[in-house]
């Protein structure tokens, strides 16, 4: 296994710097400090957004081919640093080597689609002459960056959603400053230290700052930042969006993902997609499956697979390769869905498998059924090891049952019909659908968000682009 270092720094306008190393971070599986890196005051952080507008001119600038060059170095680097990049992620996050992997490999993905977007940027020629007065005018547009940036992402996916606002911005031509999760900041710092080695960054292109509560203000509430963008937790984002005064907002928050399974669906296939969707990296996504919505018809055989299937996964150590089920990023987490399983156990649910918790915050792989519909483990957001069974018998009912959560982002189906398929996209209020997959599938290129309190706006490179930037019209009157 790669070898982590003692302590990391952070990047302020492009360059390390190490003002302290006040941050501990904690290897999730034994609970001992792994590393410490810099944590930055309120001092630093407006240096950093200072830096951001001077770089804002000479980054609009930056031609299609630099922003190309400094993403597509970017993923050569990443390639060379693969196994250190997914070791962290088995560290800092608790993430099994497995999963570690393909998220790196995303993390390739995202940076090498955003090199591909670089030399996209097209605008678009408009007629004016729809009636006399506008007799030999034209129009062009054009998309120009919006300027600054703040983001702030998330521990799960620590690469690859950070990447999603850092490699659009570079696309773009924004300069930007990015708050890490504070239990998961290493991935983001490596891109820092990938992205210092471009010399044609102007400085003050990018800051990368883990920082407190206290500080991270700064991140939402200064004028001189023209767009904020967030992926975490509903509560925190909507929060955020009330302080951010007149910028924009992008929120990619939470979610209780729910699949159906109709009565002619591969068992066998929907089993094995359902098992990785509930459970991959102790389900600690926002995408994750929560609810399976089974047909009447199947629903005691597909019951038994699940709960079979559930019993065999493997706990433990996530740097072991026979490991799917690792830590959850903390005690509390683990205690507060613990604490809502044996809640919905009191009220009437039943336990299929599942509900031990042990080492703190390792919570087994839980599948429940008979929940009371009023109960926080199939209202709110698990963000862990459960997933909760449902039966119906009539397919828009299923869609119904979908759509009552207060959360919107993706849904699942596995179904044969074309009709049913189309009936769910015109009905189901989610940002996307997924059918004969789980909700939790996606791809870096695809528009990804949600609606509801699942969030604002959509990522995905070419549609982060469009909302990192703003249309510059023309008129000329040739007359």
């Amino acid at each position: 296994m790669p070898q982590l270092k003692d302590t990391y720094p952070l990047y302020l306008n492009n360059k390390a710097a190490q003002p302290n190393t006040d941050l501990a971070v904690t290897d999730k599986y034994t609970g001992e400090v792994a590393f410490r890196t810099a944590l930055a005051t309120p001092d630093v952080i407006d240096e950093a957004i200072a830096g951001t507008v001077r770089a804002a001119a000479p980054m609009a600038k930056l031609a299609s081919y630099e922003k190309q060059d400094v993403l597509m170095h970017c993923v050569a680097r990443f390639k060379e640093r693969f196994d250190e990049l997914a070791y962290s992620l088995c560290v800092e996050a608790g993430k099994p080597i497995n999963d570690a992997e393909g998220e790196v490999t995303r993390l390739i993905d995202t940076f090498r689609i955003a090199g591909e977007e670089a030399v996209r940027n097209y605008g678009e020629v408009m007629p004016l002459d729809i009636s006399a007065r506008a007799k030999g005018y034209q129009a062009m547009w054009k998309r120009v960056p919006i300027g600054p940036c703040s983001f702030i992402s998330p521990f799960n996916f620590p690469l690859n959603l950070a990447a999603h606002k850092i490699a659009p911005a570079i696309a773009m031509g924004c300069p930007f400053v990015m708050k890490p999760a504070s239990k998961t900041p290493l991935g983001a710092i490596i891109m820092g230290e990938v992205l210092a080695e471009c010399d044609v960054l102007p400085e003050g292109a990018f800051s990368i700052l883990p920082a407190s509560r206290d500080g991270a203000d700064l991140f939402t509430t200064d004028e001189r930042l023209k767009l904020l963008s967030f992926t975490g937790s509903p509560g925190v984002g909507w929060d955020l969006k009330a302080k951010a005064g007149k910028k924009p907002v992008i929120l990619e928050l939470g979610g209780n993902a729910a699949v159906i399974v109709d009565h002619d669906a591969d068992l066998d296939d929907a089993l094995e997609r359902i098992i990785f969707g509930a459970f991959y990296q102790s389900g600690q996504s926002c995408i994750g499956v929560q609810r399976i919505i089974i047909h009447a018809d199947i629903y005691d055989r597909f019951k038994d697979m699940l709960v079979e299937k559930t019993k065999t996964l493997i706990a433990g150590d996530p740097k072991d390769r026979d490991t799917f089920i690792g830590p959850m990023i903390s005690e509390g987490e683990a205690t507060r869905l613990k604490g809502w399983i044996d809640d919905a156990v009191e009220g009437g649910a039943d336990l299929l498998t599942g509900g031990g918790l042990s080492n703190g915050n390792m919570l087994e792989a839980t599948l429940l059924e008979n929940v009371h519909p009023d109960a926080a483990a199939i209202n709110e957001e698990a963000f862990g090891p459960l997933a909760i069974l449902q039966k119906f018998t009539d397919f828009d009912a299923a869609l119904d049952e979908v759509n009552r959560s207060k959360f919107g982002l993706q849904a699942g189906i596995f179904t044969r019909d074309l009709f049913k398929m189309y009936d769910a996209w015109d009905e189901l209020d989610v940002g996307g659908i997924v059918i004969n997959d789980v909700p939790s599938y996606r791809v870096d290129n695809m528009p990804y968000g949600g609606v509801k309190d699942s969030g604002l706006g959509r990522e995905g490179i070419r549609f982060a682009m469009e909302d990192m930037s703003e249309i510059r019209n023309l008129v000329v009157r040739r007359n």
